[in-house]
């Protein structure tokens, strides 16, 4: 649900830009990561910022149509022409990320079954139908990764 007094949101299938914040848990194994997450999508361009759970920078990754770069809080970059690309460069497997802002939002098929990913929406904001997702799991393999949504906003 937009926050109250907010303008009502368009309908989910229309929507082509937003902003979030909220939580991220990733599990590769026996290893976890825990980050505060910011992201800023539209057509043209994503922006994610993710902080430790007390606020420091841990990375940028932002993507637009000179491709998608990560940058670390001691300021290494990598570069690569997508998000499946970067993804496999940093993580040994490339994350369905392409379709990721469609599937956030609800829409979609999800990953291909031959990708590997499975992409589970545990929970909405509401029972509403064009409630957004709050909780979002994706799966593959031995990788792991839980998206807690705390809020959504500039919904267009």
């Amino acid at each position: 649900m937009p926050p109250e007094g907010a303008p009502p949101r368009p309908p989910r299938e229309t929507i082509a830009a937003f902003a979030l914040e909220g939580r991220l848990a990733v599990r590769q194994g026996e290893t976890r990561h825990y980050a505060n997450i910011a992201w800023r999508h539209d057509a043209a361009r994503d922006e994610i910022l993710l902080t430790t759970p007390l606020g420091q920078g841990v990375a940028e990754l932002a993507r637009d149509a000179a491709g998608a770069r990560l940058t670390m809080a001691d300021r290494r970059r990598v570069e690569a022409p997508d998000w499946e690309a970067l993804s496999a460069q940093i993580f040994g497997a490339p994350l369905p990320l392409t379709g990721l802002p469609r599937w956030l939002l609800g829409l979609g098929e999800g990953p291909p079954p031959d990708s590997g990913w499975r992409i589970d929406i545990l929970d909405r904001e509401s029972a509403l139908p064009d409630a957004l997702p709050i909780l979002i799991e994706m799966r593959r393999e031995d990788i792991e990764l839980r998206l807690k949504i705390d809020e959504w906003s500039d919904v267009r």
